[in-house]
């Protein structure tokens, strides 16, 4: 396995006399990608947000490049070098792709001391930063808001990427996607765990869990049903880790 990157120790989050997280424990290497699942109520969600600094846990602790880590805010969980891409994204559609890819780092420059965005520099930047991933967009200029899903989705992951981005949590990307956009989509992911970066995506759809993922990671009833490599489960395997119909075999690794 490669060097961990977040390691969960005993994750507990309790909302009253609500368990929804029991105790989880689980980590994720630099470069791995590992897709969470679980049914509707499993306590993904709410890992996600724990980790993403939107809610607080009740107990347990998180290391993030071997330091003690809890976010207080979503603010601190970017800082840190964590960022959430949710099905909805957060990229401003009425601003251009350069607009967006820059946005709250814009270049400037100085002429009779006024400052100036330096559009040409951004666009290059830009250009190269989506060209080096394999995404096609063609103009920099065009508005987000007449873009497919799958070239809005390149953006984000891209603008995570190139702003030195470590760790990524994918909430259903591709539940809006077609099939050929969701294939780029996948082939994508590869290419941002393959520059270290590690990658958490939740879905539904168990085939885009094996195609992508190192690892696959089952959360039942708010515990750890599951830590398997992909390579070495099978889909009716995970799903009757996903059920509970039966967990022989099929428990945590440890890791």
């Amino acid at each position: 396995m490669t060097d961990k990157l977040l390691v969960l120790n005993d994750l507990r989050k309790n909302f009253g006399a609500i368990e929804a997280l029991k105790g989880i424990s689980f980590s994720i290497g630099k470069g791995e990608v590992v897709a969470l699942l679980g049914d509707n109520g499993a306590g993904k969600s709410t890992l996600v947000k724990i980790i993403s600094g939107g809610q607080q846990p009740t107990s347990g602790s998180m290391l993030f490049e071997g330091a003690e880590y809890q976010a207080k805010t979503p603010a601190e969980a970017k800082a840190a070098g964590i960022e959430t891409v949710y099905q909805d994204l957060s990229l401003c559609t009425n601003v251009d792709v350069v607009g967006n890819f820059f946005m709250g780092r814009e270049i400037c420059r100085k002429i009779a001391g006024i400052p100036f965005l330096n559009e040409r520099a951004m666009e290059d930047i830009t250009s190269k930063a989506l060209a080096s991933a394999g995404t096609r967009i063609p103009s920099m200029r065009t508005k987000v808001e007449h873009l497919s899903g799958g070239q809005r989705q390149a953006i984000e992951l891209n603008r995570f990427v190139h702003w030195g981005g470590k760790l990524v949590l994918l909430d259903e990307p591709f539940a809006a996607l077609g099939v050929e956009q969701t294939r780029r989509g996948l082939d994508m992911i590869r290419h941002v765990a393959d520059q270290g970066i590690g990658v958490i995506i939740i879905t539904h759809i168990m085939q885009q869990a094996f195609q992508v993922a190192d690892r696959i990671v089952v959360i039942r009833h708010g515990v750890v049903a599951g830590d398997v490599e992909s390579s070495k489960t099978s889909p009716d395997a995970v799903i009757q880790m996903i059920t509970g119909q039966s967990l022989s075999g099929a428990g945590p690794e440890g890791r």
